[in-house]
């Protein structure tokens, strides 16, 4: 008996978050003792909005260049965001490539992910299971940012899928959010734990 998932033929990962642990703290707990004092850093002058500008395209120099002229009293510390960035990949998170794995046996698997075009490379030298995508849109690359609808038509237009048949797998909100108004099923990662529950209940992986 077919169930509504029987239509699923692609699976689409978000990395940072889900795949790979990102985090500006693995890399400022390196050159800040105070966490109070680093998590006002980064909700205030390195925020993720100034983040997600590099994300969708804007070069890491100028970026740095724009916030060290508003706050010049904390040039060094913004400069660390670039140049210590590869301190912020923590590594792999493990339990979500093995599912990863699993999928690939049975599904199409591709990538939807907002990295600065400067810096994904570094993910792809590091990360050997990133061979496994069939393709990635990074963000950086394509000038346009999830949760925007034009990346995921980007994507369901490169590799000619449907959003139908397609889960989409995202930490975020908003992104997931924007990918159920388009069409996609979708799964708000909370764990690796939690995914693969979802998963299975989906019955597109076994127990």
């Amino acid at each position: 008996m077919k169930n509504e998932y029987s239509n699923i033929e692609t699976i689409v990962f978000d990395f940072g978050g889900v795949l790979i642990d990102w985090n500006p703290r693995h890399m400022y707990r390196t050159i800040l003792d105070d966490e109070e004092k680093m998590e006002w850093f980064l909700k205030h002058i390195c925020t993720d909005e100034w983040n997600l500008e590099q994300d969708k395209g804007r070069s890491l120099e100028s970026g740095t260049e724009i916030l060290t002229k508003k706050f010049p009293e904390h040039k060094n510390l913004i400069e660390a965001f670039y140049g210590n960035w590869e301190q912020m990949l923590k590594g792999e998170i493990s339990e979500t490539v093995e599912i990863l794995h699993e999928l690939k046996k049975k599904f199409k698997i591709y990538g939807l992910t907002n990295w600065s075009a400067e810096t994904f490379p570094v993910a792809l030298k590091r990360f050997d299971f990133l061979k496994l995508f069939d393709g990635i849109v990074v963000s950086g690359h394509e000038k346009l940012i999830k949760p925007g609808k034009e990346i995921f038509h980007l994507l369901l237009k490169r590799y000619n899928l449907q959003a139908g048949n397609c889960v989409f797998i995202d930490d975020n909100i908003k992104n997931v959010e924007a990918a159920v108004a388009i069409g996609f099923h979708t799964i708000y990662f909370i764990s690796p734990e939690d995914l693969k529950e979802k998963l299975v209940a989906m019955k597109l992986l076994d127990k």
